[in-house]
């Protein structure tokens, strides 16, 4: 799940960091699959490069990896449609849901279920994706480097902007310069925690708790969803309500 940056500690407090393997897995061999549609040649493809090094931190196997990118060459892979749906969830809410799907009918219906369920309505495309940025984003933990040395490496590399706070540090950049800014971070300070290409929200909605607790539940039914690759949102919960609801 990608979006407002709370949401990594809501994750940690209700143990959603400990999703099973196989379903992190399945997602970016998905993403693998499809960003080697075009070649499989990291050099000459930056959308398989990002996957691949997603593969890596996930701690894939090197064979798994292989077996995809064998499949793509000889033209074997399976053929995934990319869907982007938007709307809105409960309190006001804007969510994307970002899915890979071979069959488009049965994620429409189990995505538009899910929002009618807890309270949300589905958009058109852009109805709410004008409130979000599609940026570069890696998240390295605080005691890596000071606020200070670690923009100053951002600058350097060519990211557009640093966020610091006592846990991490967040750095983004645009889309087509993250391959370049994550590689010159990572070497370094090393390997990020989270690193990908996000939507991510130009400003949050605060939302009460009878709202936040209908809201996590719409986002666990989506996460859960084996067609849904992330799911980008602009809420806030306060630290008060979120202490609440553990």
């Amino acid at each position: 799940m990608a979006g407002h940056s709370k949401f990594k500690n809501i994750q940690h407090r209700k143990g959603a960091q400990d999703k099973k393997r196989a379903k992190i897995f399945g997602r970016l061999i998905k993403e693998l699959t499809v960003a080697a549609r075009s070649s499989t040649d990291p050099d000459s493809n930056p959308r398989l490069r990002t996957a691949l090094s997603a593969a890596r931190a996930a701690n894939m196997p090197k064979d798994n990896i292989e077996r995809v990118l064998k499949r793509a060459e000889g033209g074997e892979g399976e053929n995934y449609d990319e869907i982007r749906y938007e709307g809105y969830g409960p309190g006001g809410t804007a969510l994307i849901v970002d899915a890979m799907t071979d069959n488009r009918n049965r994620t429409a219906s189990e995505v538009r279920s899910a929002f009618t369920k807890y309270g949300g309505s589905l958009g058109e495309t852009g109805s709410v994706s004008f409130m979000f940025d599609r940026v570069g984003q890696m998240i390295f933990p605080s005691d890596v480097a000071s606020a200070d040395d670690m923009f100053e490496a951002a600058l350097e590399a060519g990211a557009d902007n640093v966020e610091s706070d006592e846990s991490s540090h967040e750095v983004t950049c645009a889309p087509e310069d993250f391959n370049n800014v994550r590689e010159a971070m990572e070497n370094a300070f090393g390997a990020p925690e989270e690193s990908g290409l996000i939507w991510k929200p130009q400003n949050t909605i605060e939302v009460s708790e009878a709202h936040a607790i209908t809201l996590l539940k719409l986002l666990d039914v989506l996460d859960d969803n084996d067609d849904v690759q992330n799911v980008s949102s602009n809420f806030d919960i306060s630290d008060d309500i979120l202490a609440s609801l553990t």
